[in-house]
């Protein structure tokens, strides 16, 4: 399957194909090369990665990566942790993959801030503050990471988006360019979906069916060759249907090209995506977020994304569906990172916008749960070029608040610029005037 680029504004995809247009927030794809070409001063030229792993919804740390089984009943969640292959490295029962593989990650634990709703708490954490655009109810005023990385790196690089967005939407409304306008909107991949028919809801039956959407990117090729539109058009505009309907992006999206035993290992839907996110840092984009689900295919759940409170979900239910899926997917993107060589540029990290309250709720109805806690959370990051198989950071005896060196939202995207030779105090023009960098937080010591 050949997953096609959208954004919230812009024309259609078959306007795309047909007139030229790739709406990228509202702007064409030529003209995002002509911006490219006029700032490439301005962009950071490395050869790093991010694959951001967004788990909407708020995980609960305290039943995957910082589990207190020491802590009273009332507190402690209904799983266990195991040893890993790293010392002194455990996590929940149900992530024996991520055990095995517990020296290629390090799991960060002292990230917290101020925000427990999710729009707010999105913001929060992907742009360092809360306040939302005049005018809005969701969009953020303060631009997001990714499109902080697309801004930064040239929006465009050899033919390949800078940013990229897969999967279901999650919360890719409550994070965005803010006050840079839709120009730097990051555009989403859908991978379920078919080329024409966009209305469809995703279906994983679709996915094998390449073939199909292979010839449609042909067909639209020699219709517009037969028109004479391509030799008339500018080389930005040419580029820009480089990227649409041929060359490296064509290819990078082209999962067919991946061995059956490469796609079984990642496993099905959502595994899917992440083996996307490899074939796209390979090609050279700079930052990729993938949206995790909260139920596998087939779940018999009533827990949508990963908030789980107790009266609409029962968390160790859900736990038990999600967990398997997401170990088997996450160790499946870590270990070929590594195995492919890519674990020197590229950095892997897996959070949500907080975690969950040391306290569960039990309602009469007989669910557990537990709600929204900014308080604490644990964060996921592997490669980047630096040994791993270690913990920075602690949470007190009931995973409530930090023990050791509380660290803010702005220190986290600080971190993340920096790996990707962008420089966080770099200041750009908010729609006042001021000048205001892409965060106020320092690096995260011994992360990178």
């Amino acid at each position: 399957m050949i997953p096609l680029l959208r954004s919230e504004f812009g024309p259609t995809r078959r306007e795309a194909l047909r007139v030229g247009f790739l709406g990228l927030g509202g702007l064409t794809l030529a003209d995002l090369f002509r911006l490219r070409a006029n700032a490439a001063s301005d962009a950071a030229r490395t050869n790093t990665a991010v694959i951001l792993l967004w788990i909407h919804g708020g995980p609960s740390h305290l039943e995957t990566y910082d589990l207190k089984p020491d802590a009273p009943s009332e507190i402690r969640g209904p799983f266990k942790p195991i040893r890993s292959a790293a010392p002194g490295l455990d996590v929940c029962e149900l992530l024996p993959e991520h055990a095995k593989i517990a020296d290629k990650f390090t799991l960060l634990r002292s990230v917290a801030h101020d925000e427990a709703d999710h729009l707010v708490g999105t913001r929060r954490f992907l742009t360092g503050y809360r306040d939302l655009l005049a005018g809005s109810d969701s969009y953020p005023y303060y631009p997001a990471l990714e499109s902080g990385v697309s801004r930064m790196r040239g929006v465009i690089r050899d033919g390949m988006p800078v940013s990229i967005s897969v999967g279901g939407a999650g919360s890719d409304t409550w994070r965005g360019p803010g006050y840079w306008g839709p120009k730097y909107k990051v555009p989403l991949v859908d991978v379920g979906r078919g080329l024409r028919d966009t209305d469809r809801p995703r279906d994983p039956a679709r996915f094998d069916d390449r073939r199909a959407l292979l010839e449609q990117f042909d067909t639209a090729r020699a219709e517009l060759d037969a028109s004479g539109a391509m030799a008339a058009m500018d080389d930005f505009r040419k580029q820009a249907y480089d990227v649409m309907l041929g060359g490296k992006a064509r290819a990078a999206f082209d999962l067919g090209k991946e061995s059956p035993k490469t796609r079984e290992k990642y496993g099905e839907g959502w595994g899917q995506e992440l083996l996307l996110a490899r074939r796209l840092v390979e090609a050279g984009v700079s930052f990729v977020n993938v949206n995790v689900p909260g139920r596998p295919p087939n779940s018999k759940s009533n827990c949508g994304n990963w908030d789980d409170h107790a009266v609409n979900c029962d968390l160790p239910t859900a736990m038990r569906e999600r967990l398997p899926y997401y170990d088997r997917g996450v160790a499946a993107l870590i270990g070929d990172v590594y195995d492919r060589g890519l674990d020197d540029r590229v950095l892997i990290v897996a959070c949500g916008e907080f975690g969950r309250t040391p306290r569960p709720d039990k309602p009469a109805n007989g669910r557990m749960g537990r709600d929204h806690w900014p308080g604490a959370m644990s964060i996921l990051v592997s490669g980047g070029g630096r040994k791993r198989g270690d913990v920075i950071g602690a949470t007190d005896s009931i995973g409530g608040e930090s023990k050791t060196r509380r660290y803010d939202p702005h220190d986290f995207l600080a971190t993340i610029y920096r790996y990707l030779g962008i420089d966080p105090a770099t200041e750009t023009l908010d729609l006042t005037g001021r000048p205001l960098p892409l965060t106020r937080g320092t690096v995260i010591e011994g992360l990178l």
